[in-house]
């Protein structure tokens, strides 16, 4: 790793601002958090700031509050579960900038969370102004919200010119070093699982992909585009029709990359336990909403086969019974490989979770879009940002 890690500062005495994701799932009304899933994951960074003399400030953004003050995406309901996990008070800040923040400034082993970033329009805008405003705060500072490296805004790029040093967390630091392995030197056979709704957004992995894997395993509603590119039929199954000639230009380019599925799980409406069939060709009027057993089979085979797997997105639609099978069946097979695995989020972390395999995976992303970005081969600007060793 170049970037510099949190282990490598001196954090005694020193402000901190830790920049952390604690974008969390709220109920209705705003006041009780429904995942702390977020929050858990900063614990050993704050962990060690504290234990290493530091006071701490916490940044971070909450929903789409688009630049102004919403009491519903307010960051309070945070401040409070913290201090329960960490079992010590957690101040909370009414702003993130201005005198009443700059008052509240603390001793060393305190915490204090700044009221939601994106409050103010200057944050998505990466306004130099209120970058320096936010520096103004702290002596040094960690990034360890890897979920908002994709962004270039004030609290994750703009603020950086403005202190003496910045350093990756540890979870920032563990994301890197997981998605640089698998990307930069992975051991082989390297593969990788994609799936997902379309072709469009994951143009960019794909082609990057190509470059690093030894086999690209195609499932979701994706696949329907590729196979149409063949010149098969997929009934009313989701195709981006304006993106087949690409589909057919990465199949070329493949070489024999590219394996895509060999049968489907069919239906004729799109709902939970509709009438379904296993078919090797999908019929007129019928919709693919996940692999079939065949394809199970030659992708477990794969994938037992192999020492290292990435994955992003699911086989079918995986929320809905009995369109879960294929993406359950290859999350046990990752679990079972052995290999170093990496799963991107969202709907990837969901799937080896409710297969009951999260455990056995190397390591889950707490990023989607930024992992995403990252197999793609972009440079993330919160983390090009950062301070080299």
């Amino acid at each position: 790793m170049t970037t510099l890690s949190i282990r490598d500062l001196d954090l005694r005495n020193k402000r901190v601002f830790m920049r952390v994701d604690f974008n969390v799932p709220l109920a209705p009304g705003g006041k009780e958090i429904t995942s702390d899933k977020r929050i858990k994951a900063s614990l050993p960074s704050i962990q060690y700031a504290l234990d290493h003399g530091a006071a701490l400030i916490l940044a971070s953004h909450l929903g789409r509050p688009k630049g102004k003050p919403n009491p519903e995406m307010s960051l309070a309901p945070c401040a409070e579960r913290l201090a329960a996990l960490l079992g010590k008070p957690v101040a909370m800040a009414p702003d993130c900038v201005g005198p009443q923040v700059e008052a509240m400034l603390l001793k060393p082993g305190e915490v204090l969370l700044l009221e939601n970033l994106r409050y103010h329009p200057e944050e998505e805008k990466n306004d130099p102004a209120f970058s320096r405003q936010l520096a103004a705060l702290c002596d040094v500072y960690v990034n360890d919200a890897f979920g908002t490296a994709h962004r270039a805004h004030a609290s994750t790029v703009g603020m950086i010119a403005y202190v003496k040093q910045a350093a990756a967390g540890l979870l920032m630091d563990k994301e890197l070093e997981y998605l640089t392995k698998v990307t930069q030197n992975p051991e082989r056979p390297c593969i990788a699982i994609l799936g997902g709704a379309k072709v469009s957004d994951k143009i960019e992995v794909i082609q990057n992909l190509m470059k690093v894997v030894d086999r690209l395993l195609i499932g979701g509603a994706m696949a329907y585009t590729f196979l149409r590119a063949l010149g098969q039929g997929t009934g009313t199954s989701l195709v981006e029709e304006d993106k087949i000639d690409l589909a057919k230009e990465l199949i070329a380019a493949s070489g024999d990359k590219l394996v895509l599925p060999l049968d489907h799980l069919v239906a004729s409406e799109f709902k939970a336990g509709a009438e379904s069939q296993v078919v090797d060709l999908i019929p007129d009027g019928k919709m693919a909403l996940d692999i079939g057993p065949k394809t199970i089979a030659e992708y477990s085979k794969v994938i037992a086969g192999a020492r290292t797997i990435i994955w992003n997105g699911p086989m079918g639609v995986f929320e809905m019974p009995p369109f879960d099978k294929g993406t359950v069946a290859l999350a046990k097979a990752v679990a079972a490989s052995g290999a170093v695995s990496v799963v991107g989020g969202g709907d990837s972390e969901k799937a080896v979770k409710s297969a009951g395999v999260a455990y056995k995976i190397s390591h889950i992303s707490t990023g989607g879009g930024a992992s995403l970005e990252f197999l793609g081969g972009v440079e993330l600007p919160g983390v090009a940002a950062l301070s080299k060793k």
